[in-house]
C-alpha cells in the first residue's frame, strides 16, 4: 500500500510553484531597475529608460547633470507606460556631446528608497543615426551595378555603412562595410533579381559607439524589378486601387448627383408640368355628388326654367279596309288614250294595297 506522503510531496510542489509565480512579478517590481539606457538619435534627441509598464510598480524620478558643467536637474518630459514613468525625452537644446554625462533615478516604494546609481556616460558613444534614404541602383556595365544612398545624419563624414543583399535563389544574405555612400556589385546575373538593403553607425573617428541605424527600405534589380523602379510602380498601383480608386469614384458620384438636381430643375423650366386639377373638383365629386349647378352655386329658380314644361297630343294610327272598283274594259282589250276633255282614269295603284290615314 502507497505511502501518503508520496501522493503529498507533488501537490506540495506545485502549490509552491504556483506561489512562487504569483510572488514573483511583485518581488521584480520591488527591486530597483536593472540600469538606465540612453540612445542619442540621429543627435536631434535623447531618450532615457529604465524599465517598462509591466516591470515598475511605481513610479521613479530621474535626476541628470554634465559634470564641472550644470547643477542636477529633473527630467522635464517623462515617458509614461501603463500609468508608470519608464523613461526620459531630452530636447536637442539639452543635450551637450563630448561631455560626461550623468544620471540617477531613484524612487520610493514602502518606505524604502530604490535607486540606480549615478553612471557616467559619453553622449558620442550614444549616437544612433537614422536609416539611409534614396536607395538608386545604377547599370554601369553589362555585369556591374552601382548603389547610391543618403543620410538624414546631418554629419556624413562621421558615418560608416553595412550593405546586405541576396538575390532571390540564395538562402543567406551578404553583408559588406563601406565608408562613403557608394557600392559597386561587380557581378550580377540577369536570370535573378536582387535585394539590397544599408545601415548606418558613427565611425571610429567621431565615437565608438554600437549602435546601428534601421535597415533602409529595400531597393530590388532584376529580371522581375527593374531597381527602384519596380518598388515605385508597386507603390503606384498600391495608391491607385487603395486611395485613388474610391476617392474618385466618391467625387463621380457626387458630380452625377448634383448634375442630376440641375437638369431636373432645367427640365422643369423647359417642360413645365401640367397641374392636376383633380385637387379643385374634390367638392364637386364628393360634397356635391357630381351635381355641377349645385357646386356653381346657381338659384334653383334657374334651374327650374331650364326645365321641359310643354305636352304634345297623342296621334293614333289605325288601317283603313281597301276599296271595291272596277275599271271600264276598252274595245280590243287596249286601253284608249283620253281626249282633251275626257276625264282622267284611275290612277295605277301602288305596289301596296293598303292606305294610312290620320285621324
Amino acid at each position: 500500500m502507497p505511502r501518503p506522503a508520496a501522493f503529498l510531496a507533488p501537490v506540495l510542489l506545485i502549490l509552491l510553484l504556483l506561489l512562487l509565480g504569483g510572488l514573483g512579478p511583485r518581488l521584480a517590481a520591488a527591486k530597483s531597475p536593472p540600469g538606465v539606457e540612453c540612445v542619442l538619435f540621429n543627435e536631434e534627441y535623447m531618450t532615457c529608460t529604465w524599465g517598462s509598464g509591466e516591470t515598475l510598480a511605481t513610479n521613479y524620478s530621474l535626476y541628470y547633470w554634465y559634470e564641472n558643467r550644470s547643477p542636477v536637474a529633473e527630467c522635464k518630459h517623462y515617458l509614461w507606460d501603463r500609468g508608470v514613468r519608464v523613461g526620459c525625452r531630452f530636447n536637442q537644446s539639452e543635450i551637450v556631446q563630448f561631455q560626461p554625462f550623468r544620471v540617477r533615478v531613484n524612487a520610493s516604494l514602502g518606505g524604502k528608497t530604490l535607486e540606480i546609481a549615478s553612471e557616467r556616460m559619453e553622449l558620442q558613444d550614444l549616437v544612433k543615426p537614422e536609416a539611409p534614404v534614396n536607395l538608386t541602383i545604377y547599370n554601369l556595365s553589362s555585369n556591374q551595378l552601382q548603389l547610391t544612398w543618403s543620410s538624414p545624419y546631418p554629419k556624413a563624414q562621421c558615418l560608416e555603412h553595412a550593405v546586405k543583399y541576396k538575390s532571390n535563389k540564395d538562402t543567406t544574405w551578404t553583408e559588406h562595410k563601406v565608408k562613403g555612400e557608394i557600392f559597386s556589385f561587380p557581378s550580377v546575373d540577369y536570370e535573378k533579381y536582387y535585394t539590397f538593403y544599408v545601415r548606418s553607425k558613427i565611425n571610429s573617428y567621431c565615437g565608438s559607439t554600437r549602435l546601428w541605424s534601421e535597415w533602409s527600405v529595400p531597393a530590388v534589380w532584376g529580371s522581375n524589378a527593374t531597381g527602384k523602379g519596380a518598388a515605385e510602380e508597386q507603390l503606384h498601383w498600391f495608391w491607385i486601387h487603395t486611395v485613388l480608386v474610391p476617392v474618385a469614384s466618391c467625387l463621380l458620384l457626387l458630380v452625377l448627383v448634383v448634375l442630376l438636381v440641375r437638369m431636373e430643375r432645367v427640365w422643369v423650366i423647359l417642360m413645365p408640368r401640367i397641374p392636376n386639377p383633380s385637387k379643385n373638383f374634390d367638392e364637386l365629386f364628393i360634397t356635391h355628388k357630381g351635381n355641377f349647378q349645385e357646386w356653381a352655386g346657381v338659384p334653383k329658380d334657374v334651374v327650374e326654367s331650364f326645365k321641359p314644361n310643354y305636352s304634345e297630343s297623342i296621334c293614333y294610327v289605325s288601317e283603313l279596309p281597301p276599296k271595291e272598283s272596277h275599271e271600264p274594259l276598252w274595245e280590243g282589250g287596249e286601253p284608249q288614250p283620253a281626249g282633251p276633255g275626257a276625264p282622267a282614269g284611275p290612277r295605277e295603284r301602288g305596289p301596296y294595297k293598303n292606305s294610312y290615314v290620320g285621324a
